[in-house]
């Protein structure tokens, strides 16, 4: 897998901004079949930087229902919180 395979986009709510600032750590939405190796090699090659430690979520999709009241699902994911050697940090803009 290449990097654009395993990297889906960088996750930006209240929490991940949070841990980004304090302890450089920074949260992304990979594929599914990306492992801890593959999501550490694909930072590093992306934004160049050292990553220290990689933590993954799978996250399952929640009971709905629509407007109809049709039951539903919503997507699951693969959710990867990266921690950066200290010092290293990704520019989000």
């Amino acid at each position: 897998m290449n990097a654009l395979n395993v990297l889906n986009h960088l996750v930006l709510t209240e929490k991940s901004n949070k841990l980004s600032s304090e302890l450089g750590q920074y949260t992304f939405e990979v594929s599914p079949k990306a492992t801890k190796h593959t999501i550490a090699t694909a930072i590093e090659q992306t934004f160049k930087v050292k990553v220290t430690r990689v933590n993954t979520q799978n996250i399952v999709g929640k009971p709905k229902k629509t407007r109809k009241g049709r039951p539903m699902t919503t997507s699951s994911y693969k959710k990867a919180i990266v921690t950066l050697k200290a010092g290293d940090k990704i520019e989000l803009v």
